[in-house]
């Protein structure tokens, strides 16, 4: 039973400024982030007793077309049904047609998006990049093979969360995924232009598009740069993708492993791997423990 705090006389309470149609879920003012059509509040759940991301979808931006609001809601709804370690967790969604918003509540992570801890962490091993590299490809595994299958779309270091003191990664921001039917082809143009492989601009693309931008990721996590970064509009970074043109970033990796694992990633749709073969990749095997080194020696 959730407990009431719209009485308390502490002054110390943090007041709710919004409360889920189950009186679960109390929504604070604070942002822990937004971009263009989403914004998204801490918020507890009183259940349960741990801080949740309230996440709020301003529906007027869809211009009030309800087939895109309804399937948009249907979309949101079957990623509260995913379970996966690596895929951020989905409580609960609803539409309040009074503020015209479709909510989402969804877990936090402890240190926040791989972007932010990247630039918090600048001393990272190519150990710890594999071991994130390997979490979300084990994500995108997951909804790639999902029936039906699923394509996030907007994969980037913003929307890969972690909890630090595990160095557990978990993709979130869902909420634009395509689910798309046995063809697996999706064809309306959505993501971040850094990150959007050269098959989504032309709206005719599969899930192979969000295996280039784990590519784009791990250049980012590699050299906390953002891709295209020397492009100072979105039609520079346009003409370059879509004219096969690679990042200047891809220049700083000095490591030819790591280069050439990011190159197969980004390749041309037919020749890049999926999910599944990445994670069977040579370059992302797990080294051997000093155990298994002294009884291979003896």
């Amino acid at each position: 039973m959730p407990i009431d705090n719209s009485n308390t006389s502490d002054r110390d309470t943090e007041p709710f400024v919004e409360v889920d149609p189950t009186g679960r879920f109390g929504r604070y003012d604070d942002l822990l982030g937004h971009g263009a059509v989403k914004k998204v509040y801490r918020a507890f759940d009183q259940e349960e007793g741990t801080e949740v991301a309230w996440n709020q979808v301003r529906l007027r931006t869809f211009s009030e077309d309800p087939t895109l609001i309804n399937r948009l809601y249907s979309e949101v709804k079957l990623l509260s049904t995913l379970k996966n370690k690596y895929i951020i967790v989905c409580y609960s969604v609803w539409r309040d047609e009074a503020h015209n918003t479709l909510n989402f509540i969804t877990e936090v992570c402890t240190s926040g998006n791989l972007r932010q801890y990247r630039k918090k962490h600048r001393h990272v091993s190519i150990r710890a990049l594999k071991k994130w590299s390997r979490q979300v490809l084990e994500g995108l595994e997951y909804l790639h093979t999902h029936e039906p299958c699923i394509i996030h779309r907007d994969l980037n270091c913003s929307n890969i969360f972690i909890n630090g003191n595990t160095a557990q990664v978990k993709i979130g921001d869902l909420g634009f995924a395509a689910i798309v039917g046995k063809n697996h082809e999706a064809h309306s143009i959505i993501g971040t232009p850094e990150y959007m492989a050269p098959e989504l601009y032309e709206e005719d693309y599969t899930e192979m598009v969000d295996i280039y931008s784990f590519g784009m990721c791990l250049l980012e996590m590699v050299t906390m740069e953002i891709p295209y970064s020397e492009c100072d509009s979105v039609a520079k970074i346009y003409k370059k993708v879509t004219a096969g043109i690679k990042p200047e970033g891809l220049n700083k990796v000095t490591d030819p492993e790591v280069k050439a694992f990011i190159e197969k990633s980004i390749a041309q749709p037919r020749a890049r791997p999926s999910a599944s073969d990445l994670l069977k990749d040579p370059f992302l095997s797990e080294p051997k423990s000093n155990i298994e080194e002294i009884e291979q020696i003896l």
